[in-house]
């Protein structure tokens, strides 16, 4: 018999739900990590520090307030790395305590070490001090995460040169900055540095940035970041990067040179698999460190389940939680329903940026008609009260059977936001329930209602000019 009915390796989002599901379901279940990694990447290096780090720089920084208060407005004049790290760190030793309590109620028991296979049913599981102890499980589910990807031509210092794993351990705010890649997490950043006042620029090789979220809501969030002073150089590739002992020179293919105080590096995510000795269980990763699963998140080897960032896109910790339960549940042989299609997308940026559905663009291609409705916060009492003039929710309406195709939302609060529209879409709701429904005022949510009307009232011209 198997000394366990489940091994989890990894504690993030994924491996966490997916040993507290199996727990609740009345199996022995075991998690493996570093003492100092409990909750992964997660909680230490990228979503929750990155988070916090924003909440933190939008309130010393007072940015979301100058339109009440001016544009000199600020909390704090200089705001040093000290500054910024106490809430992170409050934050991240909160959420570990959290997910220890969490394991510990369940009754997972949480294992320090690394683990490795030794055949498709055992793993070793290797200790602070190097002593290895073998356990084996009737189902192990992989759940490792990733690091940030390292380009071979560029020397990381982690000083100066840095990923976004390390870029919260800088000395100082610097005060220029060139981020390499306009993905999801080189935008963050980009617009916390800028919101922080350093001189940040941007280079990215594509054309586009963000290029799966909608065109007007990506214009508006560039006009944004313009006007804090960034720097976009699409369609550059990064041939070298020259370190200095008073900074960097950032060398583009087209003989640009970019002089900052610290460059950034996000360039893509690498799966943490190279120490499982995969081969062993019978399993192989692609060239990114990725392992292929099907739709219950089983490898190829049945009884062995992978789900979060180690397999790839979305790589959200929010997708990553439900694959865990998805696993979990059907390697314990209860009844599960797969992972909706409908998924809400949210990006921190400055300022936030959230979607569910389709875009305008993709509904194009398709050659699926939809209407338009739009609520801009500055027309909404809430938005004038927070002082949030640039904020819009837009809805995409079939004017056919009048269900939500998509909503995009740019603002204050988009992540949260977001939800709502995700509810009437996945409920197979129409547009007419928003403008049918009461919300509290004075809210952002209102913007439902506002958006839906307008939405209604364009579909309302076209029949009457049918008539």
């Amino acid at each position: 018999m198997p000394e366990l009915d489940m091994l989890v390796i990894g504690s993030g989002p994924g491996g966490q739900k997916a040993a507290i599901a199996a727990a609740k379901l009345g199996r022995r279940v075991a998690v493996v990590d570093r003492p100092d990694r409990v909750g992964g990447v997660s909680i230490h290096t990228g979503t929750i520090p990155s988070k916090t780090l924003r909440e933190a720089v939008l309130y010393l920084t007072g940015l979301t307030q100058r339109d009440l208060y001016g544009q000199s407005y600020r909390l704090k004049d200089e705001i040093t790395v000290a500054d910024l790290t106490a809430r992170t760190e409050h934050v991240v030793s909160r959420e570990v305590d959290v997910i220890r309590s969490q394991l510990s109620r369940n009754h997972v028991a949480l294992l320090a070490g690394t683990g490795r296979f030794v055949d498709d049913h055992t793993v070793a599981v290797r200790d602070v001090t190097g002593q290895d102890r073998m356990l084996t499980a009737e189902h192990i589910v992989i759940a490792t995460g990733t690091r940030p990807a390292r380009p071979d031509l560029v020397e990381f210092d982690e000083r100066t040169i840095l990923d976004s794993d390390n870029v919260i351990n800088l000395e100082r705010v610097p005060r220029s900055m060139v981020i390499v890649g306009a993905g999801v997490i080189g935008m963050e950043y980009a617009s916390m540095f800028a919101a922080l006042g350093s001189k940040v620029t941007v280079v990215e090789q594509r054309e586009r940035m963000l290029d799966f979220c909608d065109v007007e809501v990506i214009e508006s969030l560039k006009y944004h970041l313009r006007d804090l002073a960034v720097t976009f150089r699409f369609g550059e590739k990064v041939a070298a990067v020259e370190r200095h002992p008073r900074g960097t020179i950032t060398v583009l293919e087209s003989g640009k040179r970019i002089p900052a105080d610290a460059v950034m590096y996000s360039a893509g995510r690498q799966g943490l698999t190279d120490e499982l000795d995969l081969g062993k269980a019978g399993l192989t990763a692609d060239s990114r460190g990725r392992i292929a699963v099907d739709a219950h998140y089983r490898t190829a080897v049945p009884h062995i389940y992978a789900v979060g960032d180690v397999i790839g896109f979305p790589a959200l910790a929010a997708t990553s939680m439900e694959q865990g339960r998805v696993a979990a549940y059907h390697a314990c042989g209860e009844p599960v329903h797969p992972m909706p299609e409908l998924q809400p997308i949210g990006i921190y940026t400055i300022p936030e940026i959230s979607f569910v559905g389709r875009t305008e663009d993709q509904l194009t291609e398709q050659r699926v008609p939809f209407e338009v409705g739009v609520a801009r916060y500055r027309e909404l009492a809430r938005g004038q009260i927070i002082g949030d003039a640039h904020g819009v929710l837009k809805l995409l309406v079939s004017p056919e059977d009048r269900r939500l195709l998509g909503v995009h939302c740019f603002g204050t609060g988009a992540t949260e936001l977001i939800h709502i529209g995700q509810a009437v879409m996945g409920s197979g709701g129409t547009v007419d329930y928003l403008v049918d429904a009461v919300f509290n005022y004075p809210t952002l949510a209102e913007s439902y209602k506002v958006a839906a009307l307008d939405a209604t009232n364009k579909i309302r011209q076209i029949e009457q000019l049918r008539d």
